[in-house]
């Protein structure tokens, strides 16, 4: 379990490492995971140390939301003045992505059925 947290963190780091030295757009975690991605297609297939220990992360998962409602919790008064831009974008983005999602879905059953 040891070893998969430090794979698995050794390619956080990678990823950040690479994306501050090339100045890339995109988060250094996200890196490390497309790097973990790439490991997982060389290899042919998840090892079972990163499985046990990626089934164990997933059943704590909940756990990693505590420091979300600690913050919201903290802002508070933030909150309450802002309430209205905060539903706006809640609402707003939650109907895009369903949009967006059912215009994908239409399109790769559409795509399926001619092939």
């Amino acid at each position: 379990m040891l070893a998969a947290f430090i794979i698995l963190l050794g390619l956080q780091l990678i990823g950040e490492v690479i994306v501050r030295a090339l100045h890339l757009p995109i988060p250094g975690p996200v890196l490390g995971m497309l790097l973990l991605f790439a490991g997982f297609i060389w290899h042919g297939s998840i090892p079972d140390c990163i499985q046990r220990t990626g089934q164990g992360l997933l059943q704590h998962l909940s756990l990693f939301f505590v420091p979300a409602g600690v913050g919201i919790m903290v802002h508070l008064e933030l909150l309450q003045t802002e309430w209205w831009p905060i539903v706006l974008t809640l609402v707003g983005s939650t109907w895009i992505t369903l949009i967006v999602t059912a215009w994908s879905l239409q399109i790769l059953l559409k795509y399926w059925e001619k092939s």
